[in-house]
């Protein structure tokens, strides 16, 4: 099958376009014939090798985080789906691949695409819709009333968390340029910084909680935003040792991740307010309740821009520039080959 592959971890490198081995399916796999992909900066990251002591992936590996597709085949102990259906997903960790023609996924990590969307629409969900699921219901508990302050809204995962937000009932506040205005403000935006001219920190108080997916910098300027006993998750860094813990790595990366992050961590203490980081996880239960919200018409997608397979380079290069609005999809490869 035609895929694009990571050959080495390099700044500047781009994926190579190459002939792989259609993917093993395993008793709890169903195959799935990919229409569309979603592109993340996580994928960039990945490929410049900014993960590769917490994520190893033996190269050449196939690059890609969000699917929408049908599928081909189930395997032997596989129940909640068949031949035919029309999935989406976020694949675990260490089975990534979704820049590809056929990946398998483990049935726990997909949903049933909503009826209401297209392929690439669908396929720009996962990976944002379940880091706002799991930083502001998992991690935050977020309810009515309470204020939030969410970063970069006109992003991918700002997009989806300000609906999510505002289905919660919380008061929504974000940062985004005068020319995201109007798109974050019809998402639910109740306060919009315009972070060229203005500094959130002098404007933004007693926040329950901040989602941070900036530099350093701003996360640290984050903490005058929230009032005592108020939360700021980080999906950007520095990794703590929670996530260090539940990735299971070895004592030295334990200690290292510790270490990078206590300046964060002593600084939040001391402010009286909890720093945690969110790596999120493939989570086929949680994509189905997001479903359930896209059908209702509480949540949208925003989709940016759609590239055909074979320019899946130059859509992850637009991503790196950060002037996307919503997200950015490539098509799948059966759409190029006409099968």
């Amino acid at each position: 099958m035609k895929a694009f592959v990571v050959d080495k971890y390099n700044k500047k490198g781009i994926l190579r376009l190459a002939e792989m081995p259609e993917p093993e399916l395993l008793d709890n796999d169903v195959l799935v014939e990919v229409h569309a992909a979603g592109v993340n900066l996580l994928d960039s990251k990945i490929r410049t090798g900014e993960f590769k002591l917490v994520l190893p992936y033996r190269r050449p590996f196939i690059l890609g985080h969000d699917v929408a597709g049908r599928v081909v085949r189930v395997g032997s102990k596989v129940r909640k789906f068949k031949p035919g259906d029309a999935l989406y997903a976020r694949p675990r960790d260490g089975r990534i691949g979704t820049f590809a023609e056929f990946i398998a996924i483990d049935e726990a990590d997909v949903a049933l695409k909503p009826a209401n969307l297209s392929m690439e629409e669908a396929a720009s969900i996962p990976l944002v819709g379940l880091t706002a699921w799991q930083a502001l219901i998992e991690r935050a508990g977020l309810k009515t009333g309470q204020k939030i302050f969410i970063q970069a809204g006109s992003g991918g995962v700002g997009t989806f968390a300000i609906q999510l937000a505002k289905h919660l009932g919380a008061i929504v506040a974000t940062t985004a340029g005068a020319a995201s205005n109007d798109l974050v403000r019809d998402l639910g935006a109740d306060v919009v910084v315009d972070y060229r001219k203005d500094d959130f920190e002098k404007i933004l108080s007693g926040y329950d909680v901040v989602l941070n997916s900036q530099d350093a910098k701003t996360l640290e300027k984050s903490l005058t935003v929230l009032k005592p006993g108020g939360k700021l998750i980080s999906i950007s860094g520095p990794p703590d040792p929670e996530f260090a813990w539940k990735q299971g790595l070895n004592v030295v990366l334990r200690l290292l991740l510790r270490l990078l992050s206590r300046g964060i961590r002593t600084k939040a203490k001391r402010r009286g307010v909890g720093f945690s980081f969110l790596f999120m996880s493939a989570q086929g239960e949680q994509l189905s309740k997001i479903t359930s919200l896209i059908e209702d018409g509480a949540i949208r997608p925003v989709v940016d821009r759609v590239f055909p397979f074979e320019a899946t380079n130059e859509a992850l290069a637009y991503v790196e520039t950060g002037r996307a609005k919503g997200k950015v999809v490539v098509k799948g490869a059966q759409l190029l080959w006409g099968i």
